[in-house]
């Protein structure tokens, strides 16, 4: 057995039967006996029917809340920190007492290896002419206004102003009408061939397109022909802003003044943004490699637990979509289980990177000041959008903003040490 996990077993006797007791008056009151009134029956009269095993299940709940408070008094369990629920199952059991088996699962054991010169390079960002030239143009298209074209030819990248009305074997469909609609061409809002289809109509012409609903359409609709009457009333092009003082001013660029500012502030964005990208990809790979240099045996249950926090938090996601777990099961046509396999080695790999980054906080003694405790608390807070007596709350203590942030100077050594092999 491993030796972050630790079994205790310990024999309830008068506690089992006052469990039993309390099991056996929560069972009478919703239970009828012939010949009493429901609550009323004698706990013989009750056993002799039920059997008092009938009352095992609901003294078992109590027994183990008792059971653990009385391993937890002892001197060698007292300092144990779980990290995650303590396992409890019955060793013996009959109506005079209860043998329990706790099983609490500490953190465990970490064998560091190198985890200093790893020997990985950190890349520096580079950003060529181009894409800062392609940046500025993505900015403009971010600030264009909409002008109605001369000549009026839809072109891809234009917005049409359209009446249109779609038929399904002749007959109007639902959803399939509208007027003064628009759709801006090339941006795949409308079924397979729709926008394309327009590219070169003019203003005032009116088609007739021959289409097909796609397979993955709605069941009443797909794969079915249809043919759309669509009528032209305006067409409009993006007109770019000219680079000037206003278009500065809408950027929030407020300490550009010329084009040539311009492009050295979106060079200088582009390279932050690049090497962000790249710090945390060096990042990534020295926890890798430094967990592949370590030695630690993480417990299957220590991996379950992890998959179902990370579902959890999956679930919260998907019900910010308006989404369920189930509704995605049935979309994806997978299962509990199916999910619970994916998330299992991204499970195991967080923990690994969590027990190498706290085993290098122990071995380079990293500590925290109150102040910087606070600071960060101070930090969290203003994230969440709450206050610091709130998050506190929260929290229930400053012991977790204390061991993020323990971790946070840890996980920075780790890329400081491994920056200075690679300059």
């Amino acid at each position: 057995m491993e030796k972050n996990i630790h079994e205790f077993e310990i024999e309830l006797k008068d506690e089992w039967l006052k469990c039993l007791d309390n099991a056996f008056e929560k069972a009478n009151k919703k239970t009828k006996v012939d010949g009493f009134r429901q609550g009323h029956a004698p706990k013989d009269v009750f056993l002799k029917k039920y059997g008092v095993e009938s009352l095992y299940q609901d003294a078992f709940d109590e027994a183990c809340q008792v059971g653990y408070k009385k391993v937890t008094e002892k001197k060698e369990v007292g300092d144990l920190i779980p990290v995650i629920e303590p396992e409890t199952s019955i060793v013996k059991v009959d109506e005079k007492a209860i043998t329990l088996k706790f099983t609490i699962i500490t953190k465990p054991e970490v064998k560091l290896g190198e985890y200093k010169n790893l020997g990985i390079k950190l890349e520096k960002a580079k950003v060529t002419k181009e894409e800062v030239e392609e940046q500025i143009k993505h900015l403009q298209e971010e600030y264009a206004d909409l002008v109605v074209k001369k000549g009026g030819v839809i072109e891809k990248g234009d917005t049409a102003i359209i009446d249109f009305k779609g038929f399904v074997d002749g007959k109007a469909f639902e959803g399939g009408t509208a007027e003064n609609y628009s759709l801006e061409i090339g941006s795949g809002s409308f079924i397979p061939g729709f926008e394309d289809k327009l590219v070169g109509v003019k203003k005032g012409e009116t088609v007739s397109l021959d289409l097909k609903f796609p397979e993955n359409y709605t069941p009443e609709l797909k794969g079915k022909p249809v043919v759309f009457e669509v009528k032209v009333n305006e067409v409009k092009a993006r007109k770019l802003p000219e680079i000037n003082k206003d278009f500065f001013e809408d950027l929030g660029y407020e300490e550009v003044t010329t084009k040539e500012e311009l492009e050295k502030k979106v060079k200088a964005d582009l390279v932050a943004h690049k090497q962000a990208h790249l710090d945390d990809d060096f990042v990534e790979k020295c926890l890798a490699k430094a967990a592949d240099n370590m030695k630690v045996t993480i417990d299957d249950r220590i991996v379950d637990a992890e998959v179902h926090r990370m579902m959890h938090q999956y679930e919260q996601r998907l019900a910010q979509q308006g989404m369920s777990l189930d509704l995605y099961y049935k979309f994806t046509n997978t299962t509990h289980e199916d999910l619970h396999k994916q998330m299992e080695p991204e499970a195991l790999k967080t923990l690994k990177y969590r027990y190498l980054i706290d085993a290098v906080a122990e071995a380079e003694k990293i500590k925290t000041t109150k102040k910087e405790v606070d600071e960060r608390a101070e930090e969290v807070a203003k994230m969440y959008g709450v206050s610091k007596d709130e998050l506190i709350k929260e929290f229930g203590s400053l012991e977790v903003v204390e061991y993020d942030l323990r971790m946070h100077k840890a996980l920075e050594l780790i890329k400081k040490e491994n920056e200075k092999t690679t300059k």
